[in-house]
């Protein structure tokens, strides 16, 4: 398993909970899934790369991912490969931690992410 767990700073903790109590997900996997998909979503490379994960929370990858653990690491492995990186271990482990606390900074400092509706209206065409 590339992936055993997933660990959070302090600062996506903190937002994150502010998170939770404006859009009442209750859970840090479902909000996880979603910064990780929306820096996904973002061609760019993230600009940090070392993030150090300080934090209390952390959660194992199958609570992460659930049913679509081959899907979210088939989505990782290709951010490597798109990156000129080979897709190991190591590399998929540090594309999930950036990815991951990039998309929370954009849950976070976006106004429109701070209610399920402005979440999903952020992702979905209208």
């Amino acid at each position: 398993m590339p992936v055993d767990h997933v660990r959070l700073s302090q600062p996506a903790k903190d937002r994150l909970s502010y998170l939770k109590r404006t859009t009442g997900v209750t859970q840090w996997n479902v909000l996880c899934r979603w910064a990780l998909l929306l820096s996904l979503r973002d061609p760019s490379t993230p600009l940090v790369k070392d993030i150090v994960t300080d934090s209390n929370v952390e959660m194992s990858w199958r609570t992460f991912a659930g049913q679509y653990g081959d899907l979210y690491l088939a989505l990782l492995k290709q951010r490597c490969v798109a990156i000129g990186e080979e897709p190991n271990d190591e590399n998929i482990q540090r594309v999930l931690t950036v990815h991951v606390h990039r998309g929370i900074g954009y849950l976070g400092a976006d106004k429109q992410m701070a209610t399920v509706e402005g979440m999903v209206g952020a992702v979905v065409p209208t």
